[in-house]
């Protein structure tokens, strides 16, 4: 089902909402994205359509690189060995700042999508 839902991305509904997408991030990140949202709420046609719709309400309202930005603050987190190196990621207001931001836009695209 995950190939089939990669197939319906590249070749149908996200390719072309991610030519509108004003955020203009990667076709790979946008993928990945629904990919992993689809694994969370189904591999449905339906879930598809709005994890799509979720991914590009998410782009519109954060730009590309504080998405990175964020990501990788919470994939810092996620980390357990260099404990002194990346407890900056878990314990700076500006870390959680960007995670907030991420969040909320997330948030506010769900609410819009499902």
């Amino acid at each position: 089902m995950r190939s089939l839902a990669l197939s319906l991305l590249l070749t149908g509904g996200l390719a072309a909402s991610a030519a509108a997408a004003p955020a203009a991030y990667p076709t790979a990140v946008l993928a990945d994205y629904v990919l992993g949202c689809m694994a969370a709420r189904g591999q449905s046609p339906d879930a598809l359509q709005r994890c799509a719709c979720s991914i590009d309400r998410l782009a519109a309202r954060l730009p590309y690189d504080d998405y990175v930005k964020a990501e990788t603050v919470l994939r810092m987190r996620r980390e357990t060995t260099g404990r002194d190196q990346i407890t900056m990621f878990r314990t700076s207001p500006w870390a959680q700042e960007m995670v907030d931001k991420l969040r909320r836009a997330q948030l506010e695209a769900d609410v819009e999508c499902f």
